[in-house]
């Protein structure tokens, strides 16, 4: 008598989760759709959650949600930044570079409110073991502050010896800030960081995934390797704080292959403001930055600088735009270094073009990269690049780690962005663009010896790969959006 009474009840309780699990799906889908994305993501991910309704919303939830309607910093704190700055416009009609450099100036203006700033020196870092001792050496000369923010900061022989300058530089009264990405280092377990807190750093997590944040956090990554020490010197590029970069790694093979910038010039106060924002997103401190002045270029410093910043909560994709429109305008050259190549579907048919327009483009990403997912699913698009004429090429000698694009003869690139979408969608990511022929010309340089260490591939050669290669290089590339 009692399980006849209870069963109506339990049939009510079924009865009405279902209907609650179904007005959720419809209500993700109706969410979705709302977003006005991509017409192929978004049936994608409509598909998926009709097929595999809950499979597909924990994917959703995890991987699927947009942050474009979110703020890293108020309009009114952005002002109270901007308001520090001292800066007289440049003409850019003036400027003795070609049209196509002064639109992508325009255009990171657009996008980004980045300053062009004309008089910069730059030194180049291909290897890790001379970056960190220049980085070592500006630590250690610091009289002010240090600014410095990197996606992993590793727990190794590097990363401690780092992380002890930078415990006696805060000691000696320096104001040490520290920014790293708490997905990124999230296998350290904060040990290091709680040392360095402990010993007066202030070091702080991007993004912190607990439990309640989890499903709207753990996909988004700021991955921008930028430091400011007293507002003259300025390091960017590729490089992460881990001993792989400097000597032989864990499995026997050489130091990663990177490229790092070192800046003296004006524009290091677009890295000021760059760290400023992200510090006032991480720590809810509004930080002064150094006024800007665009004086008199000297002689030695010819190199015009752009900043330019990239991330989810922002409306263009700036950076991936960037990209587009410089590849779009390309005359002679593309050359392209990228540790993956996972591109947008716009995004290769510009690298297409260019190359059918008979624009000598070449690519060169590892032969072994550190994940084997990304292997497979950047060899997918080889065919496609061959097909066109591009040339690509597959960096022997180590893991390649670069992000570097040189175009013609003024436009060169680099910085933590990778040629793929989780850089282009997911990620915080910091980009220089350097304007300069003398610029250009080394970074050219560079990559021709680096083409020496690389296997070129060709279509014969492509095509005689083994079959179950094939078949995961396809299936694998489903999956580019989300890796």
């Amino acid at each position: 008598m009692v399980l006849a009474e209870l069963f109506p009840f339990a049939h009510q309780v079924f009865v009405g989760l279902t209907v609650l699990y179904l007005l959720t799906i419809l209500g993700i889908i109706g969410v979705v759709v709302g977003e006005n994305r991509n017409p192929v993501k978004s049936l994608a991910w409509v598909t998926v959650l009709l097929m595999l309704p809950v499979v597909g919303m924990m994917l959703y939830l995890f991987f699927g949600r947009s942050l474009k309607s979110h703020h890293m910093i108020s309009r009114r704190n952005r002002k109270k930044l901007r308001s520090q700055e001292d800066f007289i416009p440049i003409n850019i009609s003036s400027l003795p570079l070609s049209e196509a450099s002064k639109q992508i100036i325009r255009l990171v203006g657009s996008l980004s409110s980045s300053h062009y700033f004309p008089g910069n020196k730059i030194q180049i870092f291909t290897a890790g073991a001379e970056m960190f001792d220049a980085l070592k050496r500006d630590i250690i000369a610091a009289r002010r502050y240090i600014n410095i923010q990197f996606y992993i900061f590793e727990d190794d022989h590097l990363g401690n010896e780092i992380a002890d300058l930078l415990i006696t530089k805060a000691q000696q009264g320096v104001k040490v800030r520290l920014i790293y990405d708490h997905v990124g280092s999230f296998h350290l377990f904060s040990h290091i960081f709680s040392r360095m807190r402990k010993g007066g750093v202030e070091a702080y997590p991007f993004l912190k995934v607990t439990f309640p944040e989890l499903a709207n956090r753990i996909n988004y990554r700021n991955h921008r390797k930028v430091t400011v020490i007293d507002g003259n010197v300025g390091y960017i590029g590729g490089m992460n704080i881990a001993d792989r970069y400097v000597k032989a790694t864990a499995k026997g093979g050489p130091a990663w292959r990177d490229t790092h910038l070192r800046l003296t010039g004006e524009a290091v106060a677009a890295f000021e403001y760059s760290f400023a924002v992200d510090w006032q997103f991480t720590c809810h401190e509004l930080l002064p930055v150094t006024t800007v002045h665009c004086g008199q270029v000297r002689p030695g410093d010819p190199d015009g600088v752009q900043f330019v910043r990239s991330g989810p909560t922002g409306y263009w994709g700036n950076i991936s735009l960037v990209f587009l429109q410089a590849i779009a305008q390309a005359k002679k050259r593309i050359y392209l270094q990228t540790p993956y190549f996972l591109p947008s579907d716009s995004l290769l048919k510009a690298l297409q073009a260019a190359a059918l327009s008979h624009v000598d483009v070449r690519i060169m990403i590892p032969r072994r990269p550190d994940s084997a997912i990304l292997k497979y699913a950047s060899q997918s698009y080889v065919n496609q690049l061959l097909a066109a004429g591009i040339k690509v090429y597959f960096y022997n000698a180590a893991m390649l780690h670069a992000k570097v694009i040189v175009i013609d003869d003024e436009f060169t690139t680099t910085g933590s962005t990778n040629f793929d979408f989780r850089s282009f969608e997911h990620n915080f990511e910091g980009n220089v663009i350097v304007y300069s022929r003398q610029f250009n010309q080394r970074m050219a340089q560079i990559f021709a010896r680096d083409q020496r260490n690389c296997l070129r591939i060709n279509s014969h050669r492509w095509r005689r790969r083994p079959v179950h290669y094939r078949v995961l290089e396809s299936i694998i590339r489903l999956l580019s959006p989300v890796l």
